[in-house]
């Protein structure tokens, strides 16, 4: 009930900034919407492993990158298509954190929080200086001609292709939702997310189900690497920033509550262009994730002292 209430305040809050805002400047709600998508689509993997392996990946934003730079040279070298890279992309991130997980993350399970965090940071750390040892720190982009594709309203003009993240948040959403709920293999995670020692009793095997779901995540990741080539360009430290604002958009949202994430992923979008169109306020907009997860740690110290 908690994390309904949460999503409903998230999604109200989201939908009465998107009216005042449509009233002052059309253009900054457009441009927030498909921030969100951006922001959500790379989020929702990191809060499918928060929830069921009760992880932080520090790392997350590194395996985007690295599936990012995977797509751009397998493009380079065949001239293929982004988008037809996909779901190739997609599984080699997918076996690439299976070992990840094999080889490092299954020995910290059960260590404490703080070690946790210390060692998805040094893997975050190592595919970084990797990616810069190997590639140097030179951005790398692929032009594509229907990237540039845009709508005229009067005189407003604005791209479209970044809508399409908006639609890949939405898929994933409702596919997790769908394998949590309809499979075999997702009602097992639910019950070793809920509690890994009672699963372990009926016979499910929580390693295993662990590797998978830190698996799929990436799988997720992976694709939305070869994805976000299409718009933007590339260098190591690129997903970075995608690690601090998934943290902030999984701790806003909830442990688990992936369509939290998505109402979450509005409210920031839509402050960043808010901020953005604001000339004297411009130079803010890359940091306010940092004043809304304060925000929401605050508020939540506060209720649970009163509780």
């Amino acid at each position: 009930m908690a994390l309904k209430r949460r999503t409903t305040i998230l999604v109200a809050l989201g939908l009465v900034a998107a009216v005042l805002i449509v009233l002052w400047k059309p253009s900054v709600l457009i441009y927030g919407f498909q921030q969100a998508g951006l922001y959500a689509a790379v989020a929702i993997p990191m809060g499918l492993i928060l929830g069921i392996v009760h992880i932080v990946n520090l790392a997350h934003g590194e395996f985007m990158m690295i599936a990012a730079y995977a797509t751009y040279f397998a493009c380079m070298a065949t001239g293929m298509d982004p988008l037809f890279a996909i779901v190739p992309t997609a599984a080699v991130t997918a076996a690439f954190g299976w070992l990840v997980y094999r080889l490092t993350i299954r020995r910290a399970i059960k260590a404490p929080e703080l070690n946790q965090l210390i060692l998805t940071f040094g893997i975050s750390i190592l595919l970084s200086q990797v990616v810069n040892l190997l590639f140097t720190s030179q951005t790398r982009k692929i032009s594509l001609d229907y990237v540039s594709a845009s709508v005229d309203i009067g005189d407003f003009s604005f791209g479209v292709w970044p809508f399409v993240f908006l639609v890949a948040a939405g898929l994933m959403a409702w596919g997790l939702r769908l394998y949590l709920t309809k499979t075999t293999g997702g009602k097992a995670a639910l019950a070793v997310g809920q509690n890994p020692r009672g699963a372990a009793i009926v016979g499910i095997d929580v390693d295993r189900t662990y590797g998978i779901v830190f698996a799929i995540a990436m799988a997720l990741v992976g694709g939305m690497g070869a994805l976000f080539l299409t718009k933007s360009a590339i260098f190591p430290a690129v997903g970075s920033p995608f690690t601090m604002r998934s943290f902030c958009l999984v701790a806003m949202a909830g442990v688990g509550n992936i369509p939290g994430i998505l109402g979450a992923s509005v409210l920031l979008g839509i402050c960043e262009s808010v901020l953005r169109g604001t000339r004297e306020l411009r130079g803010w907009a890359d940091i306010v994730f940092f004043v809304l997860i304060f925000v929401v740690i605050l508020g939540r110290s506060i209720k649970g002292k009163k509780a």
